[in-house]
């Protein structure tokens, strides 16, 4: 009897020290105020591709109409045949033209891949294409330049706009627009003759010097020579090298003559070394090609281009009094029209 008395005090006792360890336990997990502890959270996620598809989801309105093609002129039954038989369906006829694509896509690993995949899928070539950050963290702009047909074009357009990172596109090609390329170009300022030497003197740019392997041997000496002996009545002021004086002083004509050029075209010099010059000019594409050209002359050692970025106008506020007063300058008096 005594053995079974003992033995239920030891159980009870075991299951009141089970219950204050679960009782302690439970307090230190909901903290001292009673609530629970929350296990340390992942920062929140920044916005992904997927808003894009919230925007156009909400935003989504029925597209216009595509552009309507150009057909050519009806086929006779002999026209129609044929195509049916050798798969040549008749070509549009509307002109190449270059169009501007403003994206504003997601700024993410990727999405540029997948606009020029799909641009290319459809024997598109691009011919500049800018891509940078904007004021918003998340959210990067291209500008794409290239030639394509109206309708063509659009249906390019509608297929970026149906990207996931994608949030929309723009076609500035009929929009007023501040256009703006960005150009560094890197000119001699030696002269065409040196151009050559200088091409293959390396990253300086510095005239190649005559090395000792390229010393003439005895036959090559007497051919020139005689070669000279020959045209000793024929002055060639041409070939008299340049005293250091002279050397320097068309090495200033030529910088001279860079920097009033540089000048007229708003553009700067950036750096100046002593054979060549780097130009700096931002204007528009046909400004800058203009640039390039003129240059050419004295010798193009490098050029980088950026690529054409652009931005469109904001149109002036005007008010209905100046409307009214265009409506009744357009009005013509028909008493001064000629008779008949």
């Amino acid at each position: 009897m005594a053995s079974l008395l003992s033995l239920r005090a030891r159980t009870a006792s075991r299951a009141l020290s089970s219950t204050r360890l679960w009782s302690s336990t439970v307090h230190r997990c909901n903290g001292n105020d009673g609530a629970p502890i929350k296990p340390p959270q992942p920062p929140r996620p920044i916005d992904d591709s997927t808003s894009a598809l919230d925007y156009k989801s909400v935003q989504r309105t029925r597209p216009p109409p595509l552009p309507a093609m150009d057909l050519p002129r009806s086929r006779t039954a002999e026209e129609a045949v044929t195509n049916i038989l050798y798969n040549t369906p008749p070509p549009s006829l509307q002109p190449f033209k270059k169009h501007v694509l403003n994206c504003l896509v997601q700024n993410e690993p990727g999405v540029l891949s997948r606009v020029s995949g799909i641009l290319a899928g459809r024997g598109f070539n691009i011919d500049s294409l800018v891509v940078c950050s904007t004021e918003i963290a998340d959210l990067s702009r291209m500008c794409i330049v290239l030639k394509g047909q109206d309708g063509v074009v659009e249906q390019a357009r509608r297929q970026l706009e149906d990207l996931v990172p994608v949030w929309a596109v723009l076609d500035y090609t009929n929009t007023r627009t501040i256009e703006r390329e960005l150009l560094l170009v890197k000119v001699s300022i030696l002269g065409p003759e040196y151009l050559e030497d200088q091409l293959t003197g390396g990253p300086s740019h510095q005239p190649r010097q005559q090395s000792s392997a390229d010393h003439p041997t005895k036959l090559e000496r007497e051919a020139a020579l005689a070669h000279n002996f020959e045209r000793s009545g024929i002055s060639e002021s041409a070939n008299v090298p340049l005293t250091p004086s002279q050397a320097l002083r068309l090495k200033h004509q030529h910088l001279h003559s860079i920097s009033v050029l540089a000048s007229q075209f708003g553009a700067k010099i950036v750096d100046v070394s002593s054979h060549s010059v780097i130009v700096e000019l931002t204007a528009k594409t046909s400004r800058v090609e203009a640039f390039l050209s003129l240059v050419k002359p004295f010798g193009v050692l490098e050029a980088a281009r950026t690529g054409l970025m652009a931005m469109p106008r904001t149109p002036l506020d005007r008010s209905a009094e100046e409307d009214a007063e265009d409506i009744v300058s357009d009005v013509v008096d028909a008493s001064l029209l000629p008779p008949g």
